[in-house]
């Protein structure tokens, strides 16, 4: 199936996905803080599930690409239940794929639906971004903005990457995203983790990336620490990278 699909989630609420067909585990791609299912590592999964004959799904986040919903009502906790109603549509295990703050999706998702997970891979996780990275990121004008206001305009004119272009800030946001913080207790996730993390990432710093490593109990995890290895991890290099942690999870699911 090459067309977008639809499902419909809490409130009416629907999420726009694409889905290969294919064999074993259903490989599910959750992607970062305003990025769509359209970026480069998406893609990269995409046809490799095309090329191998994977089961892969990649879809957009509440308020993002084609999904529905308004971005100022967007949080972390309906980001949450959104890959939850994704992965209940679903049949069989599946195999996690999170980029960045998708990491920290993937990570809620496992711990909701731990039956289900054969593995998670997960690239420059930012668990815990909103309080331990975004909020101290802030200016001291920014932060008092959004305390005063509930929200402020973000404008990120020239920079890099993808998710470009001015966005607002709630307060909402911060505040619910601390229902979620995972950091400061065991994570207790039996599945397998393979986390990617590059040494050079200025957004996701590596050392967030042991911090997670310290407190994940349950199943066996490895951490793969890239050298110069940025935010993005997309270069032919690192694509390939990824697929072959993919495919090895896949493999590993069934034996």
């Amino acid at each position: 199936m090459d067309d977008i699909q639809h499902l419909t989630c809490r409130g009416g609420e629907t999420l726009a996905y694409r889905r290969v067909d294919g064999e074993g585990p259903t490989v599910v791609w959750i992607g970062g803080f305003r990025s769509d299912m359209e970026g480069t590592k998406a893609l990269a999964l995409d046809a490799a599930a095309r090329e191998r004959g994977w089961d892969f799904v990649r879809y957009d986040h509440f308020a993002h690409g084609k999904s529905s919903g308004d971005w100022r009502k967007a949080t972390v906790g309906r980001w949450r239940e959104d890959a939850i109603c994704l992965i209940d549509n679903l049949k069989g295990p599946v195999v996690v794929v999170g980029s960045s703050m998708g990491g920290w999706v993937a990570l809620l998702l496992a711990l909701a639906r731990p039956g289900r997970m054969a593995g998670l891979v997960l690239i420059n996780p930012a668990q815990d971004f909103t309080e331990r990275l975004m909020w101290p990121g802030l200016a001291d004008h920014e932060r008092q903005a959004i305390l005063r206001d509930g929200e402020i305009v973000i404008v990120e004119e020239g920079s890099p990457g993808e998710g470009l272009g001015d966005y607002v800030l709630t307060l909402s946001m911060f505040e619910e995203s601390r229902d979620w913080l995972l950091l400061g207790a065991p994570v207790p996730i039996a599945a397998p983790v393979h986390i990617l993390q590059g040494r050079a990432d200025e957004v996701v710093p590596w050392r967030h990336a042991t911090a997670l490593v310290e407190r994940l109990t349950g199943g066996d995890v490895r951490l793969d620490l890239i050298e110069g290895g940025d935010h993005r991890l997309s270069g032919p290099d690192d694509l390939e990278r990824l697929i072959e942690a993919v495919e090895r999870m896949r493999v590993q699911a069934f034996t």
